[in-house]
């Protein structure tokens, strides 16, 4: 039963990943901590296997896709490193069930900006797109014939890039619901494109906090989390295939639904435990 549980929700974790630039890894510490049966510790560990292995393998496809700007995506996760770190030391610092709070809190929040996402674009989101390929004419800063400096630009990123490594170094989660809109605003990439160059963000992040973590409370049952991470990772590259076929609007709307489902969840399990 817990290998049919482990498949099941690593396709829908891949898939969501692939086709939507993130939002499925979020699923992957309750997942782990109320159908697999590991502590909230040990879940967020294994989560950052589960989304840096499946993050890197759909950045991959996306990028034989053409969906990946690996420049812009590799700067993102490396200014997002620190955070990554700072996390992944104060998580272990904290309470197994004050992680789940926060982790609840953290879902319903982006349940709510999904959601607000898809009233606010309406139609417009609906149907397949094909995004012209950006210009890579606009950089941020530039040294040379002289020094130039987008600077609210490069604050929006700098700000945006150390919150996706906290949370990811601190609930085991890729953050990608934060990385799409920040580089559809301070980089202005179609919506494509930063889904497919978000999954590079991911893998930086997710290998930082995995490393900083490394020897540092107890292991993961390994064996669920390899299971997890290999149908993941298959589910995303087909999830990448979808992201230029499918309504993703419907597919959003849909996993808007059970985010909300399981933060509630998540909470009303963790908040007694508190109280």
């Amino acid at each position: 039963m817990t290998l049919v549980l482990a498949v099941v929700a690593g396709a829908l974790i891949g898939l969501s990943l692939g086709a939507l630039g993130g939002g499925g890894s979020i699923l992957a510490v309750p997942v782990l901590v109320y159908l697999l049966d590991q502590s909230p510790a040990q879940a967020t560990t294994g989560s950052l296997v589960v989304v840096g292995t499946t993050a890197l393998i759909g950045a991959i496809a996306a990028h034989r896709a053409g969906n990946v700007l690996l420049a812009r995506g590799a700067t993102f996760g490396i200014v997002a490193i620190g955070g990554a770190v700072l996390g992944a030391k104060a998580s272990a610092h904290v309470d197994g069930d004050v992680l789940l709070v926060a982790f609840a809190a953290l879902m319903l929040l982006v349940g709510a900006l999904m959601a607000w996402r898809l009233l606010r674009l309406g139609d417009a989101a609906a149907g397949p797109s094909h995004a012209a390929r950006p210009s890579l004419d606009d950089p941020i800063i530039t040294f040379s014939p002289t020094f130039a400096c987008a600077c609210p630009r490069a604050l929006k990123v700098l700000v945006t890039a150390t919150v996706v490594g906290l949370l990811t170094g601190f609930l085991g989660v890729g953050g990608g619901f934060l990385v799409v809109p920040a580089l559809l605003i301070a980089l202005a990439l179609p919506l494509p494109y930063a889904a497919g160059t978000s999954l590079v963000v991911i893998t930086i992040t997710s290998a930082a906090a995995l490393a900083t973590r490394a020897g540092v409370g107890s292991a993961p049952d390994w064996g669920v989390v390899l299971v997890l991470t290999l149908v993941s990772a298959l589910a995303a590259v087909a999830g990448t295939r979808l992201a230029d076929r499918v309504d993703t609007r419907r597919l959003s709307g849909a996993f808007t639904v059970l985010v909300l489902t399981v933060a509630g969840y998540t909470a009303t399990q963790a908040l007694p435990a508190l109280l």
